[in-house]
């Protein structure tokens, strides 16, 4: 059955950029939600200290609870070949991170859309990219996970694979069974795209999720698509809110994640206006996972 997880998203900045958050700080104020485990960012600035791995991973066990992904932003689109294996080691070093987190899934990217790339080589250096990685992944019980992605806070261009089209033309690029979908409905406005239409495209490969949810600052979903296909930065109109009260149709999401035997695990990005919103978030999960999969419940 689905397990919940929860991701730092409000605390992005202070966990990774100014360090006014300690790793150790949020997961105790994440231990006190009704969540099963939390999910990890390689970014964390304190992760460089790999004696703080093993640390980590005990105090989040102490609590009953487990870190069962790993987020990170590989860039398997560079036209050089060094900076691709470079980007592969640091794949690598994240799948090890993974690991000793006791965790079962890491995620992946495409990697930059970079002008100059044509659809079918970008695919073809990010499939394989990641393929070199996937006997790493494999010998340590690793899968992993490829999300539909917009834009990693420190890149210049958005995600190569952000389209759908081509998103899944590299989905189809892979068979491994160390390998699958993180599926993020929200992204896919970002891609001025359809949720249903990407999940109903995915759904058989999809092996844990994001979920989140956005609503519109100001205008429609069409004035999204003219203004935020290809542009560099962050979308205007849409902003994080509260899962269930935005755009999402998470009734649509679950009923098609259901009739394809999705157990895996589901992580909240949310919480970006405190900790009083993510509660808010996880119980409304949990009614839904309760309302879809009855069985899980004692």
């Amino acid at each position: 059955m689905p397990k919940l997880a929860a991701f730092p998203k409000a605390f992005m900045q202070a966990l990774c950029k100014d360090g006014t958050m300690t790793v150790s700080e949020w997961i105790e104020l994440a231990v006190q939600l009704d969540i099963d485990g939390l999910e990890w960012y390689a970014g964390f600035l304190e992760m460089a200290d790999e004696a703080n791995w093993s640390r980590f991973r005990q105090q989040v066990e102490s609590h009953g609870k487990v870190i069962p992904m790993m987020c990170c932003s590989p860039d398997f689109t560079h036209p050089d070949a060094a900076f691709r294996a470079n980007e592969i080691a640091k794949q690598k070093r994240w799948i090890d991170m993974t690991y000793a987190l006791g965790g079962s899934y890491c995620r992946v990217l495409s990697g930059q859309r970079r002008p100059e790339l044509t659809i079918d080589e970008g695919v073809k250096l990010a499939a394989e990219c990641i393929e070199a990685c996937l006997p790493y992944a494999r010998e340590r019980g690793i899968t992993l996970i490829i999300e539909n992605h917009y834009k990693d806070d420190f890149w210049e261009y958005p995600e190569f694979a952000q389209k759908m089209d081509v998103f899944c033309q590299l989905v189809d690029a892979i068979h491994d069974p160390n390998f699958g979908v993180n599926y993020d409905p929200s992204n896919t406005f970002l891609a001025g795209e359809e949720p249903l239409e990407l999940l109903a495209r995915v759904a058989d490969r999809v092996v844990t999720m994001h979920a989140s949810d956005r609503f519109l600052l100001s205008g429609t979903i069409e004035d999204l698509r003219n203004e935020e296909g290809g542009a560099v930065g962050y979308a205007k109109r849409l902003s994080h809110g509260e899962i269930g009260k935005g755009l999402n149709d998470y009734d649509a999401i679950f009923t098609i994640l259901k009739g394809v035997g999705f157990d895996g695990w589901i992580s909240i990005e949310d919480g970006v206006d405190g900790m009083a919103q993510l509660e808010r978030s996880v119980a409304f999960l949990r009614r839904k996972m309760a309302q879809y999969w009855p069985e899980s419940v004692d």
